[in-house]
C-alpha cells in the first residue's frame, strides 16, 4: 500500500496482534500517529508508514494485546513496606513469629503495623483478639489488616490508644466487636472497609495517630501500585473507592510523572451522604474528565464479605444457626437510594458479595429503571462471589456488569478448607464466582485484580478464570464455571473498558484508538493455560509512547 499521510509516530511490526475487535480480529502490524491508532494490517504494509523521525518496534513474533484495564484496583489502598507482611502465614503461630521478628528489627517503634492476615490462620474458624496479639506485642499499640481489609485487629493497648470501649463500639472507622458475656471489646473491628477507608474514619485514623493512614504513607503506597500496575501491562486502573481528598494524591502522581496508567477513580459514598455532597462529587467529575484522569462513578456497599460471615445470604450459614448476614441498607432504603443517584445520572458501583446482598441490587437497579425509565447505566454488581442461579439472567435483562475478580476464585483462597467454602457450605458451591454462567446468559464480565486482596498481575487473574486451579497446580474447584483465554482476555480488556463507559477510546486495538497495548513475552491464546503465571508484559504502550519494558 501507500501511505498519502504523515508518517507515524511508531510502527510496531513483526508481532501477533490480537486485537479484541471482531471486525479485524488479528494483524501483524500497526502505526500509531497523535497517540492512536491510524493503521493496522499485514507486516509487508508496515514500511509504507515509516518516516525518518519514525520509531520502529520490532515485535519479533509476540503476542500483543490491548492494554489491560483492571476494573477494580485498590491502589492508593495498596501494600505498605512499613507493615508486618501477614499474607502467606498460615497459622497464628506464624503470625506471632512475623510479628516479633519485626519488632526485634524495629525495637523503637511507636506502633506495631501489619497486613494481610488470613482468617483461616486464626484457630478453631473463630475471629482474632486482643489476647491473640498481645502475648507478642506488649505494651505498644498494634493495629493489624486483614488481606481484605474489610476488618482491623488490635490489642490492647491499641483499644486504650483509639478510645475502644464496652460503652464506644460505635466507631468513625469501625464497628468493635464485643465480647458475648463480658461486654468488653474483644479487638476485632468489622466494617473497617465501609468505614475506616472513608473520608470521616480515615481522617480520625490520622487524628488518633495512626501511621498508615498518614498522607505520605498513602502517598508511598499509590505511587508502588502505579509502578506495579504499568510493569503488569495495566494501561487503565479503576480506583474503586476514594473521597474528594483523596484525589490530591492522584493529582501529585501526575503532576510528578508517576501516573503512567490512565486512571478511573470512583467516589465512595457511605451512609450519610449529604444531597450537597452529589453535587460536590458532580461538579469534581466535571473537573477531572479527560483520557488520563476521570473522576465520576459513585461506590456503595450492600453487604460485607464471606469470611468473617457479614456478606447477606438467602440462607444461613453453615455452622451459624440462623445468621445468614445483614445488608447495610434495608432492601426498600437502598431501591430508593439507587433510584436517586440513577435519577441524577450517577453510575454505581456496588460491593456485594452475597446471593441475598447481590439479589437487594438486581432488585434496585429494576426498581430504578421503573421509576427513571431505562437509560444505559451500566451499574456494576462488584464482586459476585455467591450467586443464586435465579439471578444470571438478570444481569443482562437489565444491563448490569459483573465486575469480578477471577482470582478470588482459587482453591487455596476460597475452595474446600477455606473459611469462604466452609461458611458457605458444599450445598452451595455451583453458586460460587459463576463466570461462565454470566457469560453464557449474556452478561457483560469485567475482570479486575482487587488490589491488594489478590495479586494485581492479570495474567494470574486469566490463568485462574481459565482453570479455577491452584496457583502452583493441583485439582480445580468448580471447573464447570471457568471461561477460555478469549473470554479471559476480553474481560480484561473490553469488558472493562465497556463497564467504565470506554469502550469508543480503549478496550481494543482498532483505527482511531488510543493507542494501548502491551507485548507479553508468551503467546497465552496458544500456550497451555498452565504456563499462563510466569508470563510478563515486556513492553508497554499508552498513548502510542512506550513506558515500561525495552527501550523504555
Amino acid at each position: 500500500m501507500t501511505r498519502t499521510t504523515a508518517p507515524a509516530d511508531l510502527v510496531l511490526r513483526n508481532a501477533r496482534i490480537h486485537t479484541v475487535d471482531p471486525r479485524l480480529p488479528a494483524a501483524e502490524a500497526l502505526a500509531v500517529r497523535d497517540g492512536r491508532i491510524v493503521w493496522l494490517g499485514p507486516d509487508a504494509e508496515a514500511a509504507a508508514w515509516a518516516g525518518d523521525d519514525t520509531r520502529i518496534v520490532d515485535g519479533a513474533g509476540r503476542l500483543v494485546l490491548p492494554g489491560f484495564i483492571d476494573a477494580h484496583n485498590h491502589v492508593r489502598l495498596g501494600s505498605d513496606d512499613a507493615c508486618v507482611q501477614l499474607a502467606g502465614a498460615r497459622t497464628l503461630t506464624e503470625i506471632h513469629h512475623r510479628i516479633t521478628a519485626w519488632c526485634a528489627e524495629h525495637p523503637d517503634a511507636e506502633w506495631i503495623e501489619a497486613e494481610a492476615f488470613d482468617y483461616s490462620a486464626i484457630p478453631d474458624g473463630r475471629m482474632p483478639n486482643a489476647a491473640d496479639l498481645d502475648r507478642v506485642t506488649g505494651d505498644t499499640p498494634a493495629f493489624v489488616l486483614s488481606y481484605d481489609v474489610h476488618t482491623a485487629w488490635l490489642n490492647t493497648a491499641a483499644l486504650r490508644r483509639l478510645g475502644v470501649t464496652r460503652v464506644t463500639t460505635e466507631l468513625p472507622f469501625g464497628r468493635a466487636e464485643t465480647d458475648p458475656e463480658t461486654g468488653e471489646p474483644t479487638g476485632f473491628i468489622k466494617d473497617f472497609a465501609v468505614k475506616g477507608l472513608s473520608r470521616d474514619g480515615n481522617r480520625a485514623l490520622r487524628e488518633l495517630g495512626v501511621p498508615w493512614a498518614a498522607s505520605d504513607r498513602q502517598y508511598g503506597r499509590l505511587v508502588k501500585s502505579l509502578d506495579d500496575a504499568i510493569r503488569f501491562g495495566i494501561t487503565t486502573v479503576v480506583e474503586p473507592q476514594n473521597s474528594l481528598d483523596d484525589l490530591e494524591l492522584f493529582t501529585r502522581a501526575r503532576t510528578e510523572g508517576r501516573l503512567r496508567s490512565r486512571l478511573v477513580a470512583a467516589l465512595f459514598h457511605p451512609r450519610g451522604t449529604t444531597d450537597a455532597d452529589l453535587d460536590d462529587f458532580a461538579a469534581t467529575a466535571a473537573r477531572f474528565n479527560d483520557d488520563r484522569m476521570r473522576v465520576g462513578p459513585l461506590k456503595l456497599y450492600i453487604d460485607d464479605v464471606v469470611e468473617p460471615r457479614t456478606a447477606a445470604l438467602l440462607e444461613p450459614y453453615t455452622g451459624c444457626g440462623r445468621h445468614r448476614g445483614d445488608t447495610f441498607y434495608p432492601a426498600e432504603e437502598f431501591a430508593g437510594l439507587l433510584a436517586k443517584l440513577d435519577a441524577r445520572g450517577f453510575q454505581c458501583f456496588v460491593h456485594a458479595t452475597g446471593d441475598r446482598g447481590i439479589r437487594t441490587v438486581l432488585d434496585a437497579v429494576e426498581h430504578a429503571a421503573a421509576v427513571n425509565g431505562r437509560r444505559d447505566a451500566r451499574h456494576q454488581v462488584v464482586h459476585v462471589e455467591c450467586l443464586d442461579p435465579q439471578d444470571t439472567a438478570r444481569f443482562a435483562e437489565l444491563g448490569v456488569v459483573a465486575c469480578m475478580q477471577p482470582r478470588h476464585c482459587a482453591p487455596e483462597i476460597a475452595g474446600p478448607g477455606q473459611d469462604w467454602a466452609e461458611n458457605i457450605g458444599s450445598d452451595r458451591w455451583h453458586k460460587a464466582w459463576p463466570m461462565r454462567s454470566l457469560h453464557e446468559a449474556g452478561a457483560v464480565l469485567a475482570f479486575s485484580s482487587d488490589w491488594n486482596v489478590a495479586e494485581m498481575d492479570p495474567l494470574i487473574g486469566i490463568y485462574t478464570a481459565v482453570t479455577r486451579r491452584p496457583l502452583g497446580g493441583g485439582e480445580p474447584w468448580q471447573p464447570g464455571e471457568t471461561v477460555d483465554v478469549e473470554t479471559a482476555v476480553h474481560g480484561y480488556t473490553m469488558g472493562s473498558a465497556y463497564a467504565n463507559f470506554l469502550e469508543d477510546e480503549r478496550g481494543s486495538l482498532t483505527v482511531g484508538k488510543l493507542a494501548d497495548f502491551t507485548v507479553l513475552s508468551r503467546d497465552i491464546l496458544r500456550i497451555s493455560p498452565d504456563d499462563i503465571p510466569g508470563t510478563r508484559a515486556e513492553l508497554v504502550v499508552v498513548g502510542g509512547e512506550v513506558v515500561a519494558g525495552t527501550g523504555a
